[in-house]
């Protein structure tokens, strides 16, 4: 048993936890494993998703809007990260004297209550590799504990209690939340410009970085990547490689696009053959993905056999290259990716797939990194054959940076963009053909317009779906 601090421990006495925040992806799995280990919770939240509605099946009870009624008999509040200091419930915590703990700090005390805890961290990654990593052990009967930041269908949600003593744990280094984590492993799988409103510079976020790997006793680093290895020099962990460079310790080759750009590859150690992996998601970039998770499960007991049908049993985590329909022939998916790089890779894949258009729909997340990164959008998102775009959702943010969807629509050629879901699902279900891919694609609410267009397009050939 990992030695407990004294936020562990207003957590371990506490009774009836209240949630603000409750239906976020970093908050749902918490919120299960704490109600699947006896806790009375309750929660809030201001907009109905997908999550919220998970946790009301539980039968925990959840607040829409903010109101200071809603703490009523908590001895313990949690709130995300993205929750204002003057939110109603924080302030009548403060005034009530009741503690309350932003989530990294519960996520931190769950970790400790497990001796084998796998933090996977990285900029772009975190949750397919989480996700791979726990559809492996659980297919393999090893039972993991799991904290996901988003759906998956292996588990029937984003998190699990587990009765082994490995625990599965996306680590997100945004405002260093990872570091209150207590990871056994580490696998870090890649470290790219985001957050700068909060690093500043890139050398803070390689530091940033550096400590999560410090704390580990292992650390499973991507060595394709420089500025992962740069963060691995000064750290004493011990440091498996993995990879395409001949200076990896866990050698990715004979690497195959197979159809609808599904990949396989060959991983070697040490000049021996350990598996031959065979994905059914697309994406070139899940091949390092793969690999990565291929090793975090052989060092939590899993065999090559097991790691080489769990792979090539996974379907994808929730919101990652989702096939939500194909109604008309028309495909509609929707993905989380939000970064410059991630739509990248993901937009690459969709014109490797042989569809006829892509039709890319994107919601800008945060006022900060559009307005950082506002070139780096215009270029990769140019990659598809249409482009429509959302309002910026500011989130945590307020918009001090003056950046509007406008500015980005403009430097795209012939994109578009609308105020509202209704009107991007009408345009969008007007222009789509048989054979084309419609994406939507962003970390925010995007996929309440997937769910629209589809409704459009059911409506529209509702004999062919």
């Amino acid at each position: 048993m990992k030695k407990l601090d004294s936020n562990d421990l207003l957590i371990e006495n506490a009774k009836h936890i209240h949630m603000i925040g409750i239906g976020g992806a970093g908050m749902c799995p918490l919120a299960e494993i704490l109600h699947t280990l006896g806790y009375n919770i309750t929660g809030s939240d201001n907009n109905e998703t997908d999550t919220l509605n998970r946790v009301r099946k539980l039968g925990i009870e959840v607040h829409l809007g903010h109101s200071a009624d809603n703490i009523r008999g908590a001895d313990l509040i949690i709130y995300s990260a993205a929750i204002m200091q003057d939110n109603p419930e924080l302030a009548a915590a403060r005034e009530q004297s009741i503690p309350a703990l932003e989530r990294s700090y519960l996520l931190g005390y769950v970790t400790r209550k497990y001796d084998n805890v796998i933090g996977v961290c990285g900029t772009h990654g975190k949750t397919t590799v989480t996700s791979m990593i726990v559809h492996t052990l659980f297919n393999a009967g090893l039972d993991p504990a799991a904290v996901i930041g988003g759906k998956l269908s292996t588990i029937g949600g984003n998190g699990r209690v587990g009765h082994s003593d490995i625990m599965v744990c996306e680590s997100c280094e945004y405002h260093d939340t990872f570091l209150h984590i207590s990871p056994d492993i580490a696998v870090l799988l890649n470290i790219d410009s985001d957050h700068m409103e909060y690093f500043k510079t890139i050398e803070n976020l390689i530091a940033s970085f550096q400590k999560f790997a410090s704390m580990a006793n292992t650390v499973i680093v991507n060595a394709d990547d420089e500025r992962s290895m740069l963060a691995m020099r000064s750290v004493k962990s011990d440091m498996i490689t993995f990879g395409e460079s001949d200076a990896s310790d866990y050698r990715i080759e004979d690497i195959v696009e197979g159809e609808r750009a599904a990949h396989s590859f060959k991983l070697y150690h040490g000049g021996k053959l350990i598996t031959d992996i065979r994905l059914k998601i697309p994406g070139r970039h899940n091949v390092s993905n793969a690999a990565a998770a291929a090793v975090a499960c052989l060092l939590a007991g899993a065999s090559p056999e097991q790691i080489a049908s769990g792979l090539a049993s996974f379907g994808g985590a929730g919101r990652r290259f989702e096939i939500l329909g194909t109604p008309g022939g028309i495909t509609v998916a929707d993905d989380y990716a939000h970064h410059p790089a991630e739509l990248k890779v993901t937009l690459r894949a969709a014109a490797d797939m042989g569809y006829n258009r892509v039709i890319a729909v994107f919601q800008p997340f945060t006022f900060s990194r559009t307005a950082y990164l506002l070139d780096d959008f215009a270029s990769v998102l140019s990659a598809a054959d249409i482009v429509v775009l959302s309002e910026i959702m500011g989130s945590r943010e307020v918009n001090t940076y003056n950046i509007h969807t406008s500015q980005l629509c403009e430097r795209i050629p012939g994109a578009v963009w609308f105020k509202t879901f209704d009107e991007i699902a009408d345009h969008v279900a007007g222009i789509a053909r048989p054979g084309d891919l419609i994406i939507t694609l962003g970390c925010g609410d995007i996929y309440k317009a997937a769910k629209k267009i589809l409704s459009r397009l059911n409506a529209k050939f509702p004999k062919q779906h």
